[in-house]
């Protein structure tokens, strides 16, 4: 129960500080906008090649792509609670410390599923793209898992460079431009050399990604659950590798003294 506890406060603590950077109206009017931009200029691109399967094809990957994105965010938040002095007091919890951290940022996975979904819903249907009902339904809980994937991955990455003040940005950038290029989002797994297309199938986002593509264009659902399930294994993956590495990356942040309060 104290863990439970300790989780529910910092999933709130975490919620509390978004809405202090965030109102409805700065987030509609600057990040929900940047989002729109962002999806319309890859579906443009689509149009530019004159093709409604390259446009359906770019548009969705990227809609998708930015619940994956908000997820490895994760691992901004060492950065920004070393920066507020807040990083040693929440992994000095009695609780285990990826409890605590993990928890904490999880509204991310919210953020960037209401995101995601509102760049799908809007920004579709200004490009042509059909939405199967109510299949389309399925959506809403694929974008949902690919977040939490993604999350999973975010934190594990936040462990992993908890020590190294400057490699928060750098890591964060590396990590969404990896699952960009290689998880199927703007190029068709099918092209990629077998290496790479068999390094895709280990990383978040990638069966999630096929998933929520199945539903749109009407596969079989069998096919759409089998991805989802695979997605689900990969995520369970990152979430082992995360429980066994991340108190071990703090325990020596303590020996050292690199989690030191200011950045």
């Amino acid at each position: 129960m104290t863990t439970l506890r300790i989780l529910r406060q910092a999933f709130r603590t975490g919620l509390r500080d978004y809405s202090e950077i965030f109102t409805w109206k700065s987030w509609l009017a600057g990040w929900y906008l940047r989002i729109l931009a962002q999806v319309i200029f890859f579906a443009l691109i689509g149009r530019l090649l004159d093709s409604d399967a390259q446009t359906e094809f770019l548009l969705l990957g990227n809609a998708t792509m930015v619940a994956a994105q908000e997820g490895i965010w994760a691992l901004n938040l060492a950065l920004w609670d070393r920066s507020a002095g807040t990083l040693q007091l929440l992994l000095a919890s009695p609780s285990s410390p990826v409890v605590v951290f993990a928890s904490r940022g999880s509204y991310m996975i919210l953020d960037g599923l209401a995101s995601s979904l509102g760049a799908l819903f809007v920004v579709g249907p200004l490009f042509g793209l059909d939405f199967p009902w109510p299949e389309v339904l399925l959506v809403v809980p694929l974008t949902l898992l690919v977040g939490a994937t993604t999350y999973f991955l975010g934190t594990f990455l936040a462990g992993l460079i908890i020590r190294w003040r400057e490699g928060n940005v750098v890591i964060a950038n590396i990590a969404i431009a990896a699952t960009m290029a290689l998880c199927g989002v703007n190029v068709p797994l099918a092209f990629y050399p077998l290496p790479l297309e068999w390094l895709s199938k280990f990383l978040p986002l990638t069966h999630g990604l096929l998933a929520i593509r199945g539903v749109m264009d009407g596969a079989d659902a069998s096919l759409i659950a089998s991805q989802a399930g695979l997605e689900v294994l990969v995520g369970f993956g990152w979430l082992a590798l995360c429980l066994a590495t991340f108190e071990r990356f703090v325990s020596r942040g303590r020996v050292d003294g690199s989690l030191e309060f200011a950045s």
